[in-house]
């Protein structure tokens, strides 16, 4: 082994030693250009201000609690609980009224629904100020219409924490479809014969806030179900899904505009969600 290694040439840098002053200081100057780039081109994060009552200032969590105990006694359950923080120089603006407003002017008034105070439960933007990637959701062509009025966010979010069966990573759906069967009844009601997809909740094939796919689908026509259920091809001409022959099936549509796989959601009298 020895022998065939010193066999092996080893190239020499001789040829290229007059080059590597100038590449060596092409690539510092290139590097240098490059971050000045780019600290003149990067937007700086987004500031994100509390709601305003003109005249109002910040009074702090613990004048809260003294009227609201029910909200401030779950409040640590919440994730918004995570970005408040007594130690902060923020801690006045990053609790309660970090989304209801400065509150010195709703107490002094003695309180009340909306008497110089902020209600995201009617008003989605102080949800949406910090959320701007759900507000952009809510634009897309199909979306569940909360800048239209028609709902708001707590109708499917507890902003307070009571909810402790909620999802990780944040104030999700709290007890998983418990929410969207509230008005998708006709879709979450009992099946004898459930589809599996199911089990995993509804955003296995939705997106909550707004898809650009009718009925805020994940995936358009049948690539959203063969994500789960896999596809085989043998021959160009045929297309095996689920063991069975779908060659015809699938150049008349989806699985379920095609008139095969109807009950979607689930069935009564089919296990392949016939009808």
């Amino acid at each position: 082994m020895k022998h065939l290694l010193k066999s092996i040439p080893v190239p020499s840098i001789e040829p290229f030693k007059q080059w590597l002053p100038f590449s060596c200081l092409s690539m510092a100057t290139i590097a240098v250009l490059l971050m000045l780039g780019s600290s003149c081109t990067t937007v700086p994060d987004a500031v994100v201000v509390p709601p305003q009552v003109e005249g109002a200032h910040f009074v702090g969590n613990q004048k809260c609690a003294d009227c609201h105990g029910e909200h401030t006694r779950h409040f640590a359950g919440s994730v918004h609980s995570r970005f408040f923080k007594e130690t902060s120089q923020f801690h006045e603006v990053s609790g309660c009224e970090s989304c209801h407003g400065p509150g010195s002017k709703h107490i002094v008034a003695g309180g009340g629904k909306g008497v110089f105070i902020h209600n995201p439960g009617r008003d989605p933007q102080p949800c949406l100020n910090c959320h701007q990637e759900k507000h952009a959701e809510f634009r897309l062509p199909q979306h569940h219409p909360v800048l239209e009025g028609q709902m708001n966010c707590v109708d499917c979010h507890d902003p307070h924490g009571r909810e402790i069966f909620k999802q990780s990573g944040g104030l999700g759906l709290a007890r998983q479809d418990q929410q969207c069967a509230q008005c998708h009844r006709e879709q979450t009601r009992p099946f004898v014969f459930v589809h599996e997809g199911m089990q995993d909740g509804c955003t296995t094939c939705h997106q909550p806030h707004g898809s650009i796919h009718e009925k805020m689908l994940t995936q358009r026509d049948a690539h959203l179900c063969l994500r789960c259920h896999s596809q085989m091809q043998f021959d160009p001409n045929q297309v095996l899904v689920g063991k069975v022959d779908h060659s015809t099936f699938l150049a008349m549509g989806t699985c379920w505009t095609a008139g095969c796989h109807t009950a979607v959601h689930g069935s009564m009298v089919n296990p392949r969600l016939l009808y």
